[in-house]
């Protein structure tokens, strides 16, 4: 992926209404939220969520918060996950990002590791 603009990169839970300055909004998790229609969403990137074995060792445990981190960190690096990375640079070159989740914690969810993640290798 080539490097993208950062500032252009926001998180949001999906639950959160829409607004002017989300830009394209990406869903990466793994499974599709309950209750959410297609059309709240521009492209989901299922390939940039956690597997489902590290989304329920992690799910419910933020003191496992860095653990998840890396693990995460690690599948990010295979074949499909670049994939979907250059999928997200693409929209990124294009204009505002706003990465969706629907995780009930605000501050440890895949969306956040996500973007610290990128904040990193950036």
């Amino acid at each position: 992926m080539t490097r993208p603009d950062l500032a252009r990169l926001s998180v949001k839970r999906i639950y959160e209404p829409r607004s002017e300055t989300d830009g394209a909004r990406i869903l990466v998790d793994r499974l599709w939220p309950r209750g959410i229609a297609k059309s709240a969403i521009d492209v989901w990137l299922k390939d940039l969520a956690p597997s489902d074995d590290l989304r329920r060792q992690f799910h419910g445990r933020p003191d496992r918060w860095d653990e998840f981190r890396a693990a995460y960190a690690a599948e990010l690096g295979g074949t499909k996950a670049q994939a979907a990375l250059d999928i997200l640079g693409q929209r990124l070159a294009q204009g505002p990002v706003t990465l969706l989740y629907a995780a009930r914690d605000e501050d440890h969810n895949n969306a956040i590791a996500l973007k610290l993640w990128l904040e990193i290798a950036k």
